[in-house]
Formats: structure tokens, C-alpha cells, sequence
């Protein structure tokens, strides 16, 4: 087990690490990263696996992402050519990303420069503060600075893992934001805020046996706006039936949070929206910090090959769960409604 104290970091390292304690492979694989230029790359005993981009729009993302079975897992456009099947609309939905459309007031889910004339507001990579590689997992932890109009609104420190087990290939993202420069508000929009944008041919709109489901069974076009412990889109991939299911940890902010998941292929855990999304017993809204405070969000994106029951993910998650509930150190690192 991987120990480490890092300033403001230690609860989201040593939660990261809790959840991988019980993510074990049938068998040891080395999961490496390496620092590029661009960011870092992430290899399974030897194959790719993830590329963490320190810029790609307005922000850092991670693509590409490779599953199990070999294939891409999230659209490639805009940051490659578009796949055959793949729409080339909303180019600020770029593989993995986390941000929000509404803070202070300000949009920082677009990107500014298609959408004139919108400020520029990017999250702007400041530095690496660990990049370790393991056995069963590999860590990447970061700080990023919010900017808009040149002018620092925030701060965040990421801690992203990335693993493997018997389940499949999965990451692993916790992000502290940090309202380092004054009263910081997330408002209320379902434009946020852990953002994935499945490959074309698994959107339900594709027609081609994608699905969508969640923890609390609804499907499809129903999930939308609708509170659940995990939210599961499968379909095809290069031919081959693929899956990702995205899971809210207990340690995050308003778990179990809202999804803005749409058929057409956008897959986002929202903790804020609440006016555009449809009735549901779970109530969001905006949340403001006082200068100074932090608000944690939490969340495991698993990528597997073939198909995952309702039953099974339930299981997923209790696990991944569990250890959060045991082990996390939760001081200071939520903000409670």
C-alpha cells in the first residue's frame, strides 16, 4: 500500500489508495506513467492505457483512453479526426474531463474561443505534484488554476488513479476545489461537471444496441437528471460489446449526485444541477464556499469489455464503496449541504 502525505492532499491520496487495496487483478500487472511534454501516459504491462493532457481546449483532459479489450473509449473528435459514426458536435466535450458551466457566474464548461463571446475562462494546469507508478495502479496528482479574462477565480488539486482489476480498467478521480481568492459560488446548470462523451456507435442514439442505465434503474432517455450511486452506458465498440460505468463515492459532495447523461453520448455526474433537470427526490442547487473553504468531489469511471448486469455493478460499487466508508479520513475535505 502506497502511503503519502502531500499538503491539502493527504484525504484524497490516501482514499485513492484505499479504494485500489481492494481492486486487485488476478494477477500482478505494472501499471506505469510516464511524464511527456504534453502531460503523462499511462500503460497496462506495457499496452496504453490513458494520456493525461496538461492543455486541450480551455483544460486538462484525459484521452486517449484504451479499454480492455483494445478499444478507444471515448470519442476521438475533437482532439482526433472523427471515427465513422461519430457526430462531430459539441467540441468542448473532450474524453474525460471535470469542470463546471457556472461558477461565479462564470461558463466554464464551453470552450471560449468557439463560442465568442464568451471570457476565457480555462483551468490552466499549474503542476505535477506526484506521478507515481505501482503495481496494480499508477498516481497522477495536480494542481490547476481557474483563470478567467487572466484573473485566478480558484484553485483545485486532482489526485487520478489509474488501475486495473478483475472487473476491467478504471480510473479513479478525486478533485478538491479550493476558493483560494474569495467567496466562490457552483451554480445551478446541469453543464457540469465529471464529464465523459462515449464513443459514437455506443450512444443510444446510434441505434446500434447502446444502452443506458442506472443505479436506480431507469434507462435511457428516463436517467437523465435522475439521482443514482452509479449510471452504466454500454454498447459497441469497434464491433465488440463495451461498457463504461461511471460510480459516486461516498465522500463526495452530494453522493449520490444528479447525471446530465444523454443518449445522444454526453455521460456527466452533476452535483449542482437541479431548475433544468426533471423532478427527482434528490435536491441540488448552487453551493457557495466562504474564502478559504474546500468542496470535494469523488468519483471511479470503470471501462470493461462485454457486458455488466445490474447486479454486478451493485456489487462493484459496494465494494468500492465500503472502503471508502472505512477508510477515508473525511476532515475538512466535504462540504455538507
Amino acid at each position: 500500500m502506497r502511503v503519502r502525505t502531500l499538503s491539502g492532499l493527504s484525504t484524497i491520496i490516501a482514499t485513492c489508495v484505499a479504494v485500489s487495496a481492494v481492486a486487485l487483478a488476478s494477477r500482478a500487472a505494472e501499471v506505469a506513467i510516464k511524464p511527456t511534454d504534453a502531460g503523462a501516459v499511462v500503460t497496462i504491462d506495457g499496452e496504453p492505457f490513458a494520456t493525461y493532457l496538461k492543455k486541450s481546449g480551455h483544460q486538462p483532459v484525459i484521452w486517449p483512453i484504451i479499454g480492455p479489450a483494445g478499444q478507444a473509449m471515448t470519442r476521438q473528435f475533437p482532439l482526433g479526426d472523427a471515427l465513422p459514426g461519430e457526430p462531430a458536435d459539441h467540441p468542448h466535450h473532450r474524453s474525460f474531463w471535470f469542470n463546471h458551466g457556472l461558477v461565479n457566474n462564470l461558463d466554464f464548461w464551453i470552450v471560449p474561443n468557439v463560442h465568442p463571446p464568451l471570457k476565457d475562462n480555462k483551468i490552466v494546469h499549474r503542476e505535477f505534484v506526484a506521478i507515481e507508478p505501482g503495481d496494480e495502479s499508477a498516481l497522477l496528482v495536480t494542481r490547476n488554476d481557474w483563470m478567467s479574462d487572466g484573473k485566478k477565480i480558484c484553485e483545485d488539486e486532482r489526485a487520478i488513479e489509474f488501475g486495473v482489476d478483475e472487473h476491467g480498467r478504471w480510473i479513479d478521480f478525486a478533485v478538491e476545489v479550493h476558493a483560494s481568492e474569495g467567496e466562490l459560488t457552483f451554480g445551478d446548470t446541469d453543464e457540469g461537471s465529471f464529464g465523459i462523451r462515449v464513443p459514437g456507435t455506443m450512444a443510444v442514439d446510434a441505434k446500434r444496441g447502446g444502452r443506458i442505465l442506472t443505479s436506480g434503474g431507469q434507462a435511457d432517455k428516463e436517467a437523465w437528471g435522475q439521482a443514482a450511486k452509479w449510471v452504466d452506458y454500454h454498447g459497441p465498440v469497434d464491433g465488440k460489446p463495451g461498457g463504461i460505468a461511471m460510480f459516486s463515492l461516498p465522500d463526495s459532495f452530494r453522493h449520490p449526485c444528479r447525471w446530465h447523461v444523454r443518449t445522444y453520448g454526453l455521460f456527466a455526474a452533476n452535483p449542482f444541477g437541479e431548475q433544468g433537470f426533471p423532478p427527482a427526490k434528490a435536491e441540488q442547487g448552487a453551493v457557495t464556499l466562504a474564502k478559504g473553504e474546500k468542496v470535494r468531489f469523488h468519483c471511479r469511471v470503470l471501462f470493461y469489455s462485454h457486458d455488466r448486469s445490474a447486479g454486478q455493478l451493485d456489487a462493484i460499487y459496494e465494494d468500492y464503496a465500503s472502503t471508502i466508508e472505512k477508510e477515508a479520513n473525511h476532515e475538512g475535505a466535504k462540504i455538507t449541504k
